[in-house]
């Protein structure tokens, strides 16, 4: 099943300080720091909180503080979504699990591609996987030398199967996408949006009050 973990936020502080830097408003900053032996916590304050969003508001151009804030995420997503994915270049980067190199390694189950709700699809994943699995074992019998099998492993994988992908984005690239992907049709994208809002500051990307 496809899935999404948060695996690191940085430069929210960094972010809020430059933001003022065209204003030379750092006295007016009321974002704060506070430590206990547990944790750090960052409080965005309500004047640094409405000039963000105000200039989020004003355009891409206005906003340049939200290219500095970057995450990290492990994505594991099916094939037909990350066709999707990959529209989206600035701000973001992707190192992926490697079809070409690993897709052998092991056979496939059912795990493996996403669970579409169509009896449809469920009986190709009951041929497809069989399938696919028989060229694994002639490829592995080969002793990984048959190209032609392998070739057709790799063209005959449907696009339901998951791969996961470490990504890192901007929150300026993660604003453009949870804007346009809006009332898609695909349910990944939902999923997507809604990972985004469990990310720290989320305002910053959603506009919506936490």
């Amino acid at each position: 099943m496809s899935s999404i973990e948060t695996l690191e936020v940085a430069g929210i502080k960094s972010a809020i300080h430059a933001m003022r830097n065209p204003y030379d408003s750092w006295d007016k900053t009321d974002t704060t720091i506070t430590y206990d032996p547990f944790e750090t916590r960052l409080t965005v304050g309500p004047a640094d909180k409405e000039l963000s969003m105000r200039l989020a508001k004003a355009g891409t151009e206005h906003c340049k503080h939200l290219r500095m804030v970057e995450v990290w995420a492990d994505i594991s997503m099916p094939l037909y979504w990350w066709k999707e994915f990959d529209t989206y270049r600035t701000g973001v980067e992707k190192v992926s699990c490697s079809t070409m190199h690993k897709i052998h390694s092991r056979y496939l189950t059912f795990n493996d591609f996403q669970n579409v709700s169509s009896d449809n699809n469920v009986c190709l994943l009951e041929y497809i996987i069989p399938r696919l699995n028989g060229l694994i074992e002639k490829y592995k019998k080969s002793d990984y030398k048959d190209k032609d099998v392998w070739y057709t492993l790799v063209a005959e994988l449907p696009s339901s199967y998951i791969q996961k992908r470490t990504v890192m984005m901007s929150y300026a690239a993660l604003r453009q996408i949870y804007n346009q992907r809006r009332g898609h049709k695909l349910n990944e994208w939902h999923e997507f949006r809604e990972w985004i809002r469990t990310l720290p500051e989320s305002w910053m990307i959603t506009d919506e009050n936490e």
